[in-house]
């Protein structure tokens, strides 16, 4: 399955946008609804970064300010460290430098903010390899398309593996999918991702892949409700399964372990 980057997110029956159109950040918009808090945590292998949001109702301009009056905390369930998280200029709550996730142990994210307590607990699973990532053209009705074919290694001595698979251009988000093994093929997964049109004049700046552009694959090995959580994204039906324990909030956190590729967009080289 292929999708833009951003994750939009309903609640209840009251959806913000559906995903066939989401933009490449969160979206949080919805009728009369008091704004619901909204935290992207992550950790990997070099540092732990937290974003905090509210959502927005349908009728206000988007709010995309991070909210810094937080209490953010990384615990190490497997040896029992811990570390708090400061707000750095951009808004986002990041670790200590030397702190760093290790494959294999358990965290566990706690945010406390206006009165409220939200925790949420990941693994970090050993990490994949990304083995070869390559453009193709293919002809569609209405013009050829680039199709990014990203091949990584899956364990085969196990089932039922999960992973996020994002695309970055020039640094900023620009698609992602979630994949399981069940595509797997002697030890392999292929992920194939549509991208831009040949004709870019008459591809969207969301959509649109230039001549030397920077594309960065990053893949990640993640848990099942992870999956189903974005999974749940993608088909725009739901949330999918709460993330965080205590009072309500959207969002994620995921401790994962993450290979990446990039590579020189040459739209006269793809065959």
């Amino acid at each position: 399955m292929m999708m833009k980057y951003g994750l939009d997110i309903a609640v209840a029956a009251v959806m913000a946008a559906a995903l066939s159109g989401c933009e490449k950040e969160l979206d949080f918009r919805y009728h009369e609804i008091d704004p619901i808090t909204v935290i992207e945590g992550g950790v990997t292998e070099s540092g732990a970064r937290v974003g905090i949001t509210l959502t927005t109702p349908m009728d206000e301009p988007m709010e995309r300010r991070r909210l810094t009056d937080a209490r953010v905390s990384v615990e190490d369930m497997t040896d029992g460290g811990a570390v708090a998280l400061a707000a750095g200029d951009d808004g986002m709550f990041v670790a200590p430098e030397g702190f760093g996730g290790v494959a294999g142990h358990r965290y566990r994210l706690t945010v406390e903010r206006d009165g409220m307590s939200f925790a949420a607990e990941s693994e970090m699973l050993a990490p994949t390899v990304i083995t070869d990532m390559e453009f193709e053209w293919i002809k569609m009705p209405y013009d050829h398309v680039a199709v990014l074919q990203v091949t990584f290694e899956d364990d085969q001595r196990s089932s039922g593996d999960c992973y996020w698979v994002r695309v970055y251009r020039n640094g900023e988000p620009y698609r992602w999918s979630a994949v399981d093994d069940r595509t797997a093929s002697g030890g392999y997964i292929s992920e194939v991702i549509m991208t831009t049109r040949r004709d870019t004049e008459e591809e969207g700046d969301d959509d649109v892949l230039l001549d030397g552009d920077t594309v960065t694959v990053t893949v990640a090995p993640i848990s099942q409700d992870m999956h189903d959580y974005l999974s749940a994204l993608m088909s725009g039906g739901s949330n999918g399964p709460r993330m965080f324990s205590g009072d309500f909030c959207l969002g994620y956190f995921l401790a994962a372990s993450t290979d990446s590729r990039s590579m020189t967009f040459r739209p006269d080289e793809i065959r």
